[in-house]
């Protein structure tokens, strides 16, 4: 299922292209405390592209990683994004929940770019209209390759995945336990992570749509190691923003910039085409989330391109947690990579 059931809490388990995220919950009398985070760095050429390129290394990383966090940890979330999943949103009359089962997985088939014997499909109804007697439901596809993939891998490495999310909603579900939406803003929920920037669009308080773009920091990442002539450690750090006057500051700043153009590009695309379908003149402001909103002098040239005010997320704001108990980690310095397993995390299984 795209869409987990509310039941038990499990863990998030995020899977990035430079990093395995993993963040467990405890609900508290109706809000979240933090009883478990950890978060391991991968080899960058073990996924590229969204392709698994190294299993073994993944699985020896999630397995250490879950032995460092909860030995006992069997349920896991997980999500996928990126060209193997595709979403969309449909207007229909409303139904009942049989009749309306049949009708949305009918218009799925139809609308679907994939044959639907090769693709895993699943839906949510996200608003119904009493007055008008009309539904907006909203169609999630993914390729079975592509799904199959993680999931065996998950399986593989000793778990067991009882919820399969997109990073969109899990963004989404991470945003809404941690922000209030205001129905009167357009929102944008923005996460750059090393491969793929997902971009999730709130109208009137819902959700409207979700882009995800094929550029993310690891262009960033290359154009400094080869500005700077640096290894990938220092590299690393200084996406990080961890290395601070270590390195020419103008020149940092000059090479974020010019290395971002296709991912600016992309943004302004996506922006352009939400306003246009969404019939709105601007978007209010947008929220920043993964490893792009740590990048030094990226989130203000976004802001500026985009001219759309931004804020870093935090995906543990109203997520209780003993910063005693964390030292290893710092969940305050990195609490932006944590967007997708925070959101995770937050959801229930059956």
């Amino acid at each position: 299922m795209i869409f987990g059931k509310k039941a038990r809490t499990v863990a998030g388990l995020d899977i990035g292209a430079s990093s395995i995220k993993l963040v467990k919950l405890e609900e508290r009398s109706g809000s979240f405390a933090l009883t478990s985070l950890g978060m391991r760095e991968l080899p960058l050429e073990v996924i590229v592209d969204e392709e698994i390129k190294d299993k073994d290394t993944i699985i020896f990383n999630l397995q250490s990683l879950v032995e460092q966090c909860d030995p006992k940890l069997k349920e896991v979330a997980i999500s996928i994004s990126g060209h193997g999943v595709i979403t969309d949103k449909i207007v229909m009359d409303q139904k009942s929940k049989t009749e309306a089962e049949q009708a949305i997985l009918f218009e799925a088939e139809q609308r679907s770019p994939f044959d639907v014997e090769d693709v895993t499909m699943d839906y949510h109804i996200v608003s119904v209209n009493e007055e008008t007697k009309k539904m907006d439901v909203l169609l999630v596809a993914a390729r079975n390759e592509f799904l199959n993939s993680y999931v065996e891998l998950i399986t593989d490495a000793g778990l067991r995945p009882v919820i399969v999310d997109t990073d969109a909603f899990a963004i989404l579900n991470a945003y809404d336990v941690n922000y209030e939406i205001d129905p009167e803003k357009v929102t944008a929920l923005m996460d750059i992570g090393f491969d793929t920037t997902s971009i999730t669009f709130l109208k009137n308080g819902l959700f409207h749509s979700t882009r995800d773009l094929a550029s993310g920091g690891r262009l960033i990442y290359n154009a400094i190691m080869k500005e700077f002539r640096i290894n990938q450690e220092l590299a690393t750090k200084t996406i990080k923003g961890e290395m601070g006057t270590s390195i020419d500051q103008d020149m940092l700043r000059a090479t974020v910039v010019t290395a971002s153009e296709e991912l600016i590009s992309g943004l302004e695309v996506a922006f352009s085409y939400f306003k246009s379908t969404a019939k709105v003149p601007q978007v209010d402001w947008i929220a920043l989330s993964g490893g792009g909103a740590l990048i030094p002098f990226l989130p203000e040239f976004i802001q500026t391109k985009l001219n759309v005010p931004i804020e870093i997320a935090n995906p543990l704001r109203n997520i209780e947690y003993d910063p005693d108990i964390f030292k290893n980690v710092q969940p305050d310095k990195i609490a932006p990579l944590l967007t997708v397993s925070v959101g995770l995390a937050s959801r229930k299984a059956k």
